[in-house]
């Protein structure tokens, strides 16, 4: 159903997209635009990852530098019948995790300092496994093409008043109220649609993750934390890029109290019954990992950024 909700999403996002090409430049705006994300998309595809990787400046680790972290990452892969990606920390002191990579064998998940120093072992690997669930569902494709539909609409309409403005409805264009329209309602319409196929794909990855890790109870308590802690701690390489906010495990961006309609992210409560309701039929493995202090060496205040078992 996910999957379904995803296509019937992506289809209206650039069936948006084709239509704001259409009316602004009739059969030849519209296969301008066809071209355009079919260049952005191949762009994208090669190149996203390794931008926000550099965006957030992270830094590789491997079984030397951060034993634990890449083992833990290790066995997770090899649950989800993964190939290994690589693994990067960022320090940053906001708990928060993403993946990135156009796929499982070009792929990557980073964590912060943040999300090493607050989180038990159990949460950790909750949160690992859901990222991982992103890869194998090539969600980071998914959220780096609808990222660039939707920035590619936000072009057009910026552009609009000069591709559309001198064409009266008459003559086949939309006129300058249509284009005033397409102007405020087209970046509108492409957000809430972008938004929500991040919305889908997160609770996909929710489930996903913890049938990887085997511990839906100790992913529902991490994302309670982290969303707590998210609230408190500013996230300024977020804040400077809010584009990337979808990609993270919790939004990471100090307006994200803003109305459940403009949120990239389901809302955390949402998230947590869903994980409860399939610990219970996995058995409820794992409910003495929900709430109480995180223990083990990923939830204790450990030593300064930089340092410690993940390198």
């Amino acid at each position: 159903m996910n999957y379904l909700k995803t296509g019937m999403l992506l289809a209206a996002l650039t069936g948006l997209f084709m239509a704001i090409g259409a009316a602004l430049g009739g059969q030849q705006g519209m296969v301008i635009a066809f071209v355009v994300a079919l260049a952005m998309n191949a762009f994208s595809y090669w190149n996203s990852d390794k931008m926000v990787l550099r965006m957030y400046g992270a830094r590789e680790v491997d079984a030397r530098t951060a034993p634990e972290l890449h083992h833990m990452v290790g066995e997770l892969a090899r649950n989800a019948g993964l190939p290994m990606p690589k693994v990067y920390v960022i320090d940053n002191p906001q708990p928060n995790a993403f993946a990135t990579g156009r796929d499982p064998e070009h792929a990557a998940v980073a964590a912060t300092t943040g999300i090493l120093h607050t989180l038990s072992r159990e949460e950790l690997a909750g949160v690992m496994a859901h990222e991982l669930a992103h890869i194998k569902n090539r969600d980071t494709l998914i959220m780096t093409i609808t990222a660039t539909i939707a920035g590619a609409i936000s072009m057009l309409a910026n552009f609009a008043m000069f591709f559309g403005g001198n064409r009266n409805s008459n003559n086949g264009g939309v006129g300058i109220v249509g284009t005033i329209a397409i102007m405020i309602l087209a970046p509108l319409g492409a957000a809430l649609v972008q938004m929500a196929i991040s919305r889908t794909r997160e609770y996909a990855a929710d489930r996903m993750g913890a049938q990887i890790s085997g511990n839906p109870m100790a992913l529902a308590a991490a994302l309670e934390k982290i969303a707590g802690a998210a609230h408190r701690v500013p996230n300024m390489a977020a804040e400077r890029n809010p584009a990337t906010a979808h990609m993270f495990i919790i939004n990471p961006l100090s307006g994200q109290r803003m109305d459940n309609l403009f949120s990239t992210h389901p809302d955390t409560g949402n998230r947590i019954a869903a994980l409860e309701t399939l610990a219970r039929e996995m058995g409820g493995r794992g409910a003495a990992s929900s709430g109480g202090a995180a223990s083990g060496p990923w939830g204790r205040p450990g030593p300064r950024p930089g340092a410690g078992p993940w390198g």
